[in-house]
């Protein structure tokens, strides 16, 4: 069964709530198995650009299947790989913190991914509250 509309806004929710007792104005994207936009929200006074950042990290991890420290690992080992990427994919791959895959037990669903966040950390906190806003 794939995200419901209602579950990306309550995973973009989960990570507003966060961010605001963060004092941090975030931008939270969520895509479905195939990279696609299912929901953004962007907080009043985030980063315009946070937009765009975060949906592409979300899409990245979603076509990865793999959570973004993960993905993250696999670019530092293999950054040759990923300095070519653009080349042979059409869609930008953007490797960066608050980016995690969404799974009900082992299905992916798809992913999410924070951006805006200005202190190391907070994008990657506002993501694990999102997910936690979606477990039953």
């Amino acid at each position: 069964m794939p995200l419901a509309l209602h579950e990306a806004q309550a995973i973009i929710t989960g990570a507003h709530e966060r961010a605001a007792t963060l004092v941090a104005l975030v931008t939270v994207a969520v895509v479905d198995e195939g990279g696609h936009l299912l929901a953004l929200g962007r907080m009043n006074g985030a980063p315009p650009l946070s937009a765009q950042i975060a949906e592409t990290k979300a899409a990245s991890v979603a076509l990865f299947r793999r959570d973004g420290a993960v993905l993250r690992q696999m670019q530092e080992s293999s950054p040759a790989f990923f300095a070519q990427l653009d080349r042979a994919v059409r869609v930008p791959i953007l490797v960066g913190a608050g980016a995690a895959l969404i799974r009900r037990g082992d299905t992916i669903l798809g992913a999410l991914a924070v951006s805006g966040g200005t202190v190391p950390g907070q994008d990657d906190e506002c993501a694990a509250a999102a997910l936690t806003a979606l477990a039953p």
